[in-house]
C-alpha cells in the first residue's frame, strides 16, 4: 500500500471512529471533527455571523503597528484571542522599547483581565468601560473614541483586504505546513 494511500486509510477510520460516536451518542457534533478527507487538519469555526454561520481554515491572530500587519498567532484549530493580547503588547514593547498609549481592539479583548493587565502597564484599552454605560458623556470622551475606532478599522481593512486582494479566502494548499506559508506571505504584501 503506498503511503498516500495508508495515510488516507487512517483518516477514513478516525472519520468513521467519529461518525459512529455521534451516531451512538446521538449527538451533532465531536471535538476535533474531520470535515476533509484529504485535509484532516482543517477544523469548521463557528463564526456566528449573518449568511456564513460557520467557517473552514485557519484562524490566526494580528497585530498594526504603525501600518504593518505582524501575524501573531496561526493555528488550525478555534481560539479565543484574547489571551493573545498581553503577547502582542509585549512583542510590540520588544519592537519598540516602550508600551503603547493606547490599544485598538475589538470586543472580545475587551476582558476584565485584559483591562486590568492594561491599566497596570498605563496602557488606555479603546472601547466602552464595562457595566452599564454612563449618561452623560463628554464631547472629548466621544473624539477619543470615534478616533480610537477609527485606527481599529486599520487591521479590520487588512484582513478584508488580504481576503480579496491576496487570496487569503482562498488558500489552495493541501498541507498543513504549506498553508500556514501562504498566509504568512500574504501577509507582509497587505500593508
Amino acid at each position: 500500500m503506498k503511503k498516500r494511500d495508508y495515510k488516507l486509510l487512517l483518516v477514513v477510520t478516525e472519520v468513521y471512529r467519529q461518525q459512529l460516536w455521534m451516531y451512538q451518542n446521538n449527538k451533532q457534533s465531536i471535538e476535533d471533527r474531520i470535515v476533509s478527507l484529504t485535509q484532516p487538519h482543517i477544523r469548521p469555526i463557528v463564526r456566528g455571523k449573518a449568511g456564513n454561520p460557520g467557517e473552514f481554515g485557519a484562524k490566526f491572530s494580528a497585530s498594526c503597528i504603525d501600518g504593518y500587519v505582524f501575524l501573531d498567532r496561526i493555528s488550525w484549530d478555534n481560539f479565543n484571542e484574547s489571551g493573545d493580547l498581553k503577547a502582542q503588547i509585549e512583542a510590540y514593547y520588544d519592537y519598540t522599547g516602550y508600551y503603547p498609549e493606547s490599544v485598538h481592539v475589538d470586543k472580545i479583548y475587551r476582558t476584565r483581565e485584559n483591562r486590568a493587565w492594561c491599566k497596570e502597564r498605563g496602557i488606555r484599552i479603546s472601547g466602552s468601560p464595562l457595566g452599564r454605560p454612563a449618561k452623560n458623556v463628554s464631547k472629548e470622551q466621544k473624539k477619543q473614541a470615534t478616533d480610537d475606532e477609527r485606527i481599529r478599522n486599520c487591521i479590520e481593512g487588512k484582513f478584508g483586504q488580504g481576503k480579496r486582494r491576496f487570496s487569503l479566502g482562498k488558500v489552495m494548499a493541501k498541507l498543513p505546513h504549506t498553508s500556514f506559508s501562504a498566509i504568512a506571505i500574504a501577509i507582509p504584501f497587505d500593508t
